[in-house]
């Protein structure tokens, strides 16, 4: 991991900005205190960061459960109670971890994965719009189409033009500029522009702005519309603000009730995340899911045990982090031990940080999740990946993330049961052993997404320096998320000196640079 330090310790600053406003939203917007979000965002960091055997992942406080952990405090009778079931539910997914339940996040088709990208990449942008324009009656982090505020995403974003902070407005527009000019421009000339992110540079600038105009009536920038940590006065008030479970009230059915669900959605929001961060890996490495389940599972128990919120692999931090340029999980750990030392050291200078200058950031972030350019390519692929994408894009942004999700996979399931009929032998293996190792494989004559994990596993598994002959004369039907994985699979080929060799009706193709141009060119496979 050392090796990578010059990638990582600059994705890691982005992932620090990027992470301190939405630890302290997911707070608020779960009823739960501030602090619990940071405490949270740290465990993410540290803990689950040096346990997981996902390199680009980030993990803290999730979006997706503030709902359910806002239920749970009011229906179990305070937060110390609520830390029970966090504590169980971290139990209840070290359980999950060692019944290989990992292998869910493998049933989940391509054109769901990417919907769910492009969705949050969308609800980023549109919901850090009031905040860039100084409009912060909605907390950081709060992605439901109905808001805490009583207002929805569309609602807010035209109540904001009637709040517009000139201050907020002003340096916001300053920070996307320098974080424009600095990617596209400024970052090819110089190496001292790609070790000091842009980032870093708008929020200094941010802090410098704020106190120079603090006086001023028209452009100063109020605490509202701050970064917001609490401020402890001594080391004993520092300690105050960590909260302890309450065991006695373990006997509680509803508690049991509350940790079941908090295992099974954070779980499936680690696996969902997990996938999707593995698809944007340019590097395409494949994380191990029991083990991500594991270490989702020790953070919890952990977090639980010290007053923080429930914590699951998260998208928007772990994209801003491979965005970045982060290569190992050196990346997250570190954003994690900034988080510690910035809460104890310098939270009055976090809180001179503007929310619209993060909204930049964060602005950037989603442009690059939700790019026009990704609605074309699912278009031309064909309506049975085209019709799942946009179902799980609108579901996402007019209800939630694990609803829309949900949508778009039951969309998916009769998008195929519709198009092709279950073919349960897809895979078949022939050790032919002589000299180089030599592996046959011939693909059924139909094989969909439901065989994605089978076949990902078995690709993963095959050793070093392997002659690999893989035979789809009889495939009539290949889904795209298989030739997806090929294709990834090609381009780790090539450092594990594995040879392919790739049969088809229209002849032999040696080490193929692109499986989706071949596929193309056949039409009777998908």
């Amino acid at each position: 991991m050392l090796k990578t330090i010059k990638s990582d310790l600059p994705a890691s600053i982005v992932v620090f900005f990027v992470a301190i406003p939405l630890c302290l939203g997911i707070a608020l917007a779960s009823g739960a205190p501030l602090f619990s979000g940071l405490i949270a965002g740290i465990i993410g960091g540290i803990v689950v960061g040096s346990i997981s055997g996902s390199k680009i992942g980030v993990s803290g406080p999730a979006a997706g459960l503030a709902a359910i952990v806002l239920a749970a405090i009011a229906t179990l009778g305070g937060f110390e109670n609520f830390l029970v079931a966090v504590v169980l539910g971290g139990i209840i997914q070290i359980v999950f971890a060692v019944l290989k339940a990992g292998v869910i996040g493998y049933y989940f088709p391509s054109s769901v994965i990417k919907g769910m990208l492009t969705g949050i990449g969308i609800i980023i942008i549109l919901k850090q719009i009031p905040h860039f324009f100084g409009y912060d009656a909605s907390p950081e982090g709060n992605f439901a189409f109905f808001q805490v505020d009583g207002e929805n995403t569309f609602s807010e974003i035209l109540k904001t033009f009637n709040y517009i902070q000139p201050g907020s407005a002003l340096i916001g527009l300053i920070g996307l500029i320098i974080l424009i000019l600095w990617e596209k421009v400024l970052s090819k000339k110089a190496k001292i522009f790609q070790l000091v992110q842009g980032p870093l540079v708008a929020v200094v600038l941010g802090i410098v702005f704020y106190v120079i105009t603090k006086s001023n009536e028209f452009l100063g920038i109020g605490s509202t519309h701050l970064v917001s940590i609490p401020v402890p006065e001594d080391a004993s008030s520092f300690l105050a603000q960590f909260s302890f479970p309450n065991f006695a009230a373990i006997t509680n059915p509803d508690i049991w009730i509350v940790a079941f669900t908090l295992a099974l959605v954070a779980s499936l929001e680690t696996l969902l995340c997990v996938e999707a961060t593995d698809k944007l890996d340019p590097h395409k490495n494949v994380t191990p899911t029991n083990r991500e389940l594991f270490a989702q599972g020790t953070g919890n128990i952990i977090s639980g045990m010290i007053g923080g919120l429930p914590i699951t692999q998260v998208i928007v931090r772990s994209s801003a982090n491979i965005q970045s340029g982060g290569r190992s999980k050196l990346s997250a750990i570190i954003h994690g031990f900034f988080l510690l030392i910035s809460i104890v050291l310098i939270p009055r200078l976090l809180n001179m940080i503007p929310l619209s200058v993060l909204a930049a950031i964060l602005l950037l972030v989603g442009y690059k999740l939700a790019k026009p350019a990704l609605f074309k390519q699912m278009y031309d692929l064909g309506w049975k990946q085209f019709i799942p994408f946009t179902v799980t894009v609108l579901g996402i942004i007019f209800t939630d993330l694990l609803i829309g999700i949900g949508m778009g996979l039951a969309v998916g399931i009769v998008v195929i049961l519709i198009k092709s009929y279950q073919n349960s032998h897809f895979l078949h293996i022939e050790d032919k052993s002589n000299g180089k190792h030599k592996i046959k494989m011939t693909l059924a004559e139909e094989v969909t997404f439901f065989n994605k994990g089978a076949i990902l596993k078995e690709l993963d598994s095959l050793p070093l320096d392997t002659f690999l002959e893989l035979d789809v004369r009889k495939t009539r039907y290949l889904d795209n998320d298989i030739i997806e994985i090929l294709e990834d699979f090609a381009f780790k080929a090539k450092e594990r000196n594995i040879d392919i060799k790739l049969i088809s009706e229209r002849g032999v193709a040696e080490n193929p640079d692109s499986f989706i141009q071949f596929f193309k060119l056949r039409p009777k496979v998908a």
